[in-house]
């Protein structure tokens, strides 16, 4: 029969005392120069669980990396244009195809005459020359070099038209729902659309996939035929722990950047598109940023090995299976929600042997005033086999008596 219970002592104690840190917001899991600063236009807010916050940017998206808690969001699944910030699936293929063995860091890839006249931000390759893997990908990285995109582009696919479909492809795989990709660089096309919520679920996947080559993206400049460029990422050097990503800037998108920050254990990730200048550009992510960090905080109610409760078993060789998490269960709340956080455990029991390890047996259900109901899944922590005929047969008899 379905089992229900309050969760007593542990987490569910714990944060009803205020003992553990405050948790923080709702995790959800799916099935060229300084620009003149403007005053800030009235414009529609972002939402967040703890009401509309303002923000200048046409589009926006706040994320805990881990959690995938949406903090804030504001049209969130807007097609857009996202100029140099597609310039990321550039790169996550790139460093998948090096992850596979495909490409190697030292391989050098020749300049064609279309990457040599590709305009907008350049890397400034040199027509007939060829380029090593490692140099472009800091030139892309670094310079948001769309020519060096197109060098990748082609060496990787034979042209820049196949190489988008192979990006199309790649976004398929990642869950990027409403990205259409039609060149290596963003150079403007009225085909090319991203949303912000597929820019922060791709940041997340490139940093969580390559943690080899996402260092590339904390290099503060590069030098490429002594011609040095910084790196257009505002955060770097600015705000504490930002380590990524990239920049963005059309004429009809604004001026847009998907930046990253890690403070100790944490990570979130800001998507901004449709700024009016970089001095706003380099201000807006800062204060969402700071925001973030302040108002929200990640509390583990369980680690991946604790047995958050011990479920019956019919006919087994143990009467019980633990239950757990499978990995550590984080939620991420707003601060002052700490105190109205409940949290109920649900199974269907007893449950008939075998039981496999892994095997889904219940959930935890997160609910309170004020807080987003969550549903967390529990599983079998261990194996537990079926009795043989024999020994099942006083249990069965058992059973019957009992009714």
């Amino acid at each position: 029969m379905p089992l229900r219970r309050e969760l007593l002592g542990g987490a569910a104690a714990a944060l009803a005392a205020g003992l553990l840190p405050g948790p923080a917001f709702a995790q959800r899991r799916a099935p060229a120069g300084h620009g003149a600063a403007t005053p800030p236009a009235p414009t529609s807010p972002a939402s967040t669980p703890l009401g509309p916050v303002d923000t200048e940017a046409r589009q926006a998206i706040l994320i805990d990396a881990d959690t995938d808690a949406v903090l804030l969001e504001k049209n969130a699944d807007e097609r857009m244009t996202p100029s140099s910030m597609s310039k990321l699936m550039t790169a996550y293929v790139v460093f998948d195809m090096l992850k596979q063995g495909r490409l190697r860091m030292d391989q050098e890839l020749p300049v064609s005459e279309k990457a040599w006249r590709t305009g907008g931000s350049k890397m400034f390759v040199e027509l007939g020359s060829s380029i090593s893997v490692q140099n472009l990908l800091q030139g892309v990285i670094v310079q948001s070099g769309n020519d060096a995109c197109v060098v990748l582009a082609e060496g990787i696919s034979g042209s820049e038209p196949q190489f988008a479909e192979l990006m199309n492809d790649y976004a398929k795989r990642l869950g990027l729902k409403n990205s259409t990709f039609r060149n290596a660089n963003g150079w403007p096309d009225p085909e090319h659309k991203m949303t912000a919520r597929d820019l922060a679920i791709l940041a997340r996947a490139l940093i969580h996939d390559f943690p080899q080559y996402y260092p590339l993206y904390s290099e503060r400049a590069f030098t490429w035929h002594d011609i040095t460029q910084q790196n257009r990422n505002p955060l770097l050097g600015r705000v504490s722990g930002a380590d990524g990503l990239k920049t963005g800037h059309t004429e009809e998108a604004g001026y847009g950047l998907v930046g990253t920050v890690k403070r100790g254990e944490r990570r979130l990730i800001l998507v901004v598109n449709g700024l009016s200048s970089m001095r706003q550009r380099a201000e807006e992510p800062e204060r969402l940023l700071e925001w973030g960090f302040r108002e929200f905080e990640n509390v583990v109610l369980f680690k991946a090995a604790d047995t958050v409760d011990s479920v019956p078993v019919y006919l087994g060789e143990q009467p019980s299976v633990p239950l757990v998490g499978g990995k550590d269960l984080v939620l991420t709340l707003p601060r002052q929600w700490r105190r109205n956080l409940a949290v109920k455990l649900r199974y269907e029991g007893p449950v008939p042997a075998p039981v496999a390890k892994g095997q889904e047996l219940g959930q935890l259900d997160i609910s309170g005033e004020g807080v987003p109901p969550m549903v967390l899944p529990l599983y079998a922590g261990a194996d537990v086999a079926k009795l043989g005929l024999v020994q099942r047969i006083p249990t069965v008899l058992s059973h019957l008596v009992s009714g």
